[in-house]
């Protein structure tokens, strides 16, 4: 899962950056908002930690830039302003969530999951395809109630595969959420991914299935 996260305080988004990666997720950091409101048009992120005092162009513009998009990425802003008035504001304007500064790290990573789990549809933090389980607060994959040994790679591919399960995703789609802006985007390393995933899941009751000119699509054995 790829992760904007938008921050002038240059120590902060250091910060925030190795901690989400040590979580496995895919981070940008950008420190003003006119190259923010680029790569969100550029990119593809499966959410944004977006602060607004940002120079060049604020948050509050980026956000509406965005939303005048009709894009949907899932939008957490920081804000220095804890105001009823400020926090009315920032959701109604297009934000998801918000937390005031200083956050607990604890706390902006619980939201974080909770705002990956609805913009996926799900209520439930457990997911399954046939004997297949990732639960989205632990980030652990089971088969059969076994944990899976995953690289960090093939993680990221599953969890994509599994939040989408029944529908197909692109080789574009989930190299986009595996490489972040200094890395080249490949969808050549995408099908070496997924055939030592297809040798994990060998004798689990979940198979990855190839959709020539589609994609992938993860789904039980046995469905036609």
């Amino acid at each position: 899962m790829r992760i904007l996260v938008v921050e002038d305080n240059s120590e902060l988004a250091q910060w925030l950056g190795r901690t989400l990666r040590k979580e496995q997720y895919t981070v940008d950091c950008i420190d003003n908002g006119v190259d923010a409101d680029f790569a969100l048009k550029s990119e593809k992120y499966n959410l944004v930690i977006l602060d607004l005092a940002l120079p060049r162009l604020d948050g509050k513009e980026v956000l509406r830039r965005l939303r005048a998009r009709q894009d949907s990425t899932p939008v957490l802003v920081l804000t220095a302003n804890n105001t009823v008035q400020s926090r009315v504001s920032e959701l109604d304007h297009g934000a998801d969530d918000y937390m005031a500064k200083p956050f607990d790290i604890e706390e902006l990573e619980a939201r974080i999951r909770m705002l990956l789990r609805r913009s996926s549809g799900l209520s439930n933090p457990v997911i399954s395809c046939g004997d297949l389980t990732y639960n989205t607060n632990s980030r652990e994959f089971q088969i059969a109630q076994k944990p899976m040994a995953l690289t960090p790679r093939e993680r990221a591919v599953l969890e994509m595969l599994m939040r989408q399960a029944g529908a197909s995703i692109t080789k574009y789609a989930l190299a986009q959420s595996l490489f972040s802006l200094n890395e080249d985007t490949s969808t050549d390393a995408i099908e070496i991914y997924v055939h030592r995933l297809r040798k994990k899941l060998e004798h689990s009751s979940a198979q990855i299935m190839t959709l020539r000119g589609l994609g992938y699509l993860l789904r039980p054995t046995g469905n036609e």
